[in-house]
């Protein structure tokens, strides 16, 4: 399976692929995770991209692009792959064509998770992570069980600054602005899906298998 998530920030892109990169035996790649990483391992462009990032702007297209395309050159993304914040403008959605097309490769499904913002402020703004694993908690719907500590490792929770609710603002103005016409882009594909993600994790999981064909 070759899946495409998208949809606003903080409306569970993070966790519907996690739990449909299980499901299918696929790698979750995104391209802000591999950003932090890279970050974290002081690379220059990791410098760069967390500059963008804390700004809650998008990082160039090249770089976005070429980070793409080195990480779908690895073995494991041969017999599918599952992209959560990517394509994120129409300018990398072309690109992305034009690989896939190099690869002789189709997609299987672009699924657009839709949701009103007013809820997405509050789902990000209270987002919680752990400094040390990464893990995700939320100061109302998904609280650790010691506040401020990860379950997982004991690791500090905090909250990043692209989660902040002026950086919120800011991302949400830009998406609206050059990743929604990605939806357009993809319109006529006969792979674009659009479900409801207002609802539970499970909720929205259960509409994207149906759309997917797993259940009726």
């Amino acid at each position: 399976m070759r899946i495409i998530l998208m949809g606003p920030p903080g409306v569970g892109k993070g966790t519907e692929a996690q739990l449909l990169s299980k499901h299918y035996q696929i790698p979750h790649i995104s391209t802000g995770n591999i950003f932090r990483e890279l970050y974290k391992d002081k690379t220059t462009v990791g410098k760069i991209a967390k500059e963008y990032i804390d700004r809650g702007e998008l990082v160039p297209d090249d770089i976005t692009n070429e980070i793409v395309r080195q990480r779908l050159s690895k073995s494991d993304a041969e017999k599918g792959f599952l992209f959560d914040g990517y394509p994120r403008n129409i300018e990398q959605a072309k690109s992305f064509d034009h690989y896939l097309d190099q690869k002789g490769w189709t997609m299987d499904a672009v699924i657009n998770i839709a949701i009103d913002e007013s809820l997405l402020v509050d789902r990000i703004s209270g987002r919680r992570v752990c400094e040390v694993c990464g893990a995700v908690y939320h100061i109302k719907y998904k609280k650790p069980e010691k506040p401020g500590i990860c379950d997982k490792d004991g690791g500090k929770l905090i909250q990043r600054t692209d989660d902040m609710e002026a950086t919120v603002q800011r991302r949400l103005r830009i998406y609206n602005e050059q990743t929604a016409p990605v939806i357009g882009y993809y319109e006529n594909s006969g792979f674009l899906f659009t479900i409801d993600g207002s609802g539970t994790i499970e909720e929205t999981n259960s509409r994207i298998m149906k759309v997917l064909g797993e259940v009726d």
